[in-house]
């Protein structure tokens, strides 16, 4: 449990970091998080496909993608390949956003882990990706 413990203890850290960036934002940081995955992919996106990257439920995301929408942040179109499944793109709104905040939310982050030199860094993304992969083969009880 220590290891789960502290991770939450991290995401809360960063949590509070950001938080001034979105008092009085157009979007929530975790609306913001899958608006930074449509905008940095190479073509329109998938809900189900979005959820899992984002570690979130289907129907998290399409209530997440469905608020988006109602303020002109994303659009849904069909897709041709799976008429179950829309493609979600950004508007062009929503690429404003995604370009304002984005950056300032990097400088925050950058900020945040200013204090580790090159040698610490390399070693907290080793360990990081040792937990991702651990996590990721772990049977579900």
């Amino acid at each position: 449990m220590d290891v789960i413990g502290l991770l939450k203890q991290l995401l809360a850290l960063h949590s509070v970091a950001v938080e001034p960036l979105y008092e009085g934002a157009p979007v929530t940081q975790p609306e913001l998080e899958a608006m930074m995955m449509l905008r940095h992919a190479q073509r329109p996106g998938i809900a189900r496909t979005l959820a899992a990257q984002l570690g979130l439920s289907r129907a998290a995301m399409s209530k997440t993608l469905a608020r988006l929408e109602n303020r002109g942040f994303v659009g849904r179109e069909a897709n041709p390949a799976d008429r179950r499944a829309a493609l979600v793109r950004l508007t062009p709104e929503g690429e404003r956003v995604v370009d304002a905040m984005f950056p300032e939310q990097l400088g925050i982050e950058v900020a945040l882990l200013g204090g580790l030199t090159e040698d610490e860094r390399r070693r907290v993304l080793d360990a990081l990706e040792l937990l991702k992969r651990t996590l990721a083969g772990a049977p579900v009880l």
